[in-house]
């Protein structure tokens, strides 16, 4: 198994809803004018609470200086677990659980705090650049290092850090206590994309959805206080499109215009945190992922601002209530 070490320098944002209007111009250019900057990793996720921008130094710079702007501190690298070589977006998804015990508990046991992004194509690892050498020491012997440079992938060189950590041993440690609150809204998700040759024929549905409609017309007038969240993931990284959202958002759109699995698979949504996680706290995916990982149930996971989403298969959904449960239990 190869870990890529991504070539862009990330920043994370929020935009607060009030403020969305005078960041759209950007917005709008980073998703749908792609040419017209040197952006080439950008996503924006639309949650109850804010919008949530991961994107790199050169679409930073289409984002206005703004009191609705805030941004995480530290610059932030993704990584990407690779099987079989292959480029990062060409690859088969490899699913959050599928990195749980190699990739995600080890990281929890080092303290580093990790950022996660899962899209149709694949998952994305985000940790704070000053913390690469820790991480690079911790999953050096289970993963071929390489950093890509110019889009191609070369030995990345360990810088033998260690700082008096011993390497953890695989799936050996007990079970993570979950400490923070979970909800499942009763929205039900798809996870899909689209040709980008395809993208200016649904632009301005897809401006209607990200910026304009709150959600309210597509849902028949339920509310998030009958369960339905607010939910919306746009990514467009290295020229691959990635789409979360609702059932009833997919139907506004053409027929034959959103790729979907064989199976047509829906998604069920797990919310981890009752009050904004934060950035510091160690191990928050670990909790939810090693379990899921543990029960082998795949699961796409998505981070934000303030906090932490799970998709999992909606037949699975009571089963990870449960799984979930059960180790929310035994942090009491």
């Amino acid at each position: 198994m190869e870990l890529h070490i991504l070539e862009h320098s990330l920043k994370v944002a929020s935009i607060a809803k009030e403020g969305i209007q005078i960041c759209t111009h950007g917005l709008i250019k980073l998703a749908f004018l792609p040419s017209k900057t040197r952006c080439k990793f950008f996503s924006l996720t639309e949650t109850p609470e804010d919008y949530t921008i991961i994107v790199d130094e050169d679409g930073f710079k289409e984002l206005p200086e703004s009191e609705y702007l805030s941004v995480a501190e530290a610059t932030w690298l993704a990584l990407n677990v690779v099987s079989g070589g292959g480029n990062a977006t060409s690859s088969q998804p490899i699913g959050v659980t599928k990195i749980a015990k190699s990739v995600i508990a080890p990281l929890a046991d080092h303290n580093i705090s990790v950022f996660m992004l899962s899209t149709y194509q694949t998952d994305f690892i985000l940790v704070r650049e000053r913390d690469l050498p820790m991480v690079m020491h911790t999953l050096s012997s289970e993963f071929t290092l390489l950093r890509v440079v110019n889009g191609e992938a070369v030995a990345a060189n360990s810088t033998g850090v260690t700082n008096g950590f011993v390497k953890p041993k695989l799936g050996n440690h007990l079970p993570r206590p979950i400490i923070h609150p979970l909800s499942s809204p009763s929205n039900m998700f798809c996870v899909t994309s689209l040709d980008p040759d395809t993208l200016p024929s649904v632009a301005t549905l897809l401006m209607d959805v990200m910026f304009y409609s709150g959600g309210a017309k597509e849902t028949g007038g339920q509310s998030e206080d009958s369960g339905h969240i607010r939910f919306f993931s746009f990514s467009l990284i290295e020229g691959y499109i990635s789409l979360v959202m609702d059932e009833q958002t997919t139907r506004r759109f053409p027929n034959n215009v959103l790729f979907t699995s064989a199976s047509g698979e829906l998604w069920k949504m797990v919310r981890i945190g009752g009050q904004p996680l934060g950035f510091d706290e160690c191990g928050i995916v670990a909790q939810i992922s090693e379990p899921l990982a543990t029960a082998d149930i795949p699961a796409y996971y998505i981070s934000t601002f303030k906090f932490d989403h799970a998709l999992v298969p909606e037949e699975n959904i009571q089963s990870v209530i449960g799984a979930l449960r059960t180790n929310e239990s035994t942090g009491q």
